[in-house]
């Protein structure tokens, strides 16, 4: 199968449009204390159903390494005291930031949090070197999505300012399409 990646970035806050807040009581906070449990969990609970397994491989080691880095964050949405989605931000040499991971759980898809969501975690990238001292100011935010990704992902990211500024189709075999953890049928609304 061909993928598509999709590259976007945001060049300035100024292009930042934030998502509506939610009707579900929400919030978005900082996971500071690095737990590879709690990310792993984040990581196969979100993008099961759409082929994140780069990282299932990694051991406990690597995701505390991973983790561990300074300018590293893990934002997390909670409706009602359960997780929801998250963001994981990572700061990059020449005052980049990158939103690595960023998704929904199953039960949350369609509740009007993945706009809320990215806006918020769009907004942590560009303050991120103020809860890092010595890390340089925030001059560009970029993500990527893929065709393997949700099909609400790449309008989201530009419904929240991000401009395409790159486009790869790879050929098949170049993107991991093996089995994920989950979710498991009958899980979630869509099933």
């Amino acid at each position: 199968m061909n993928v598509t990646t999709w590259y976007l970035e945001q060049i300035s806050p100024a292009d930042l449009r934030p998502g509506r807040p939610p009707a579900l009581p929400a919030q978005v906070v900082r996971a500071e204390v690095p737990t590879p449990e709690f990310s792993r969990f984040l990581y196969t609970a979100v993008g099961g159903d759409w082929q994140w397994t780069n990282r299932l491989p990694w051991t406990w080691k690597q995701w505390r390494d991973w983790l561990d880095r300074p300018g590293v964050e893990t934002w997390v949405a909670w409706v009602r005291g359960t997780p929801a989605g998250y963001a994981e931000l990572v700061a990059q040499d020449g005052g980049t930031v990158e939103i690595v991971n960023f998704g929904l759980l199953p039960y949350a898809i369609g509740q009007g949090l993945g706009g809320w969501l990215l806006g918020e975690a769009a907004a942590r990238a560009w303050d991120l070197a103020e809860r890092w001292p010595g890390r340089e100011a925030t001059r560009r935010v970029w993500v990527h999505t893929c065709s393997l990704d949700g099909p609400a992902a790449l309008a989201n990211y530009k419904a929240r300012g991000f401009r395409l500024y790159d486009e790869k189709l790879n050929a098949p075999g170049d993107e991991d399409e093996g089995e994920t953890p989950g979710p498991w049928p009958g899980a979630g609304p869509r099933d």
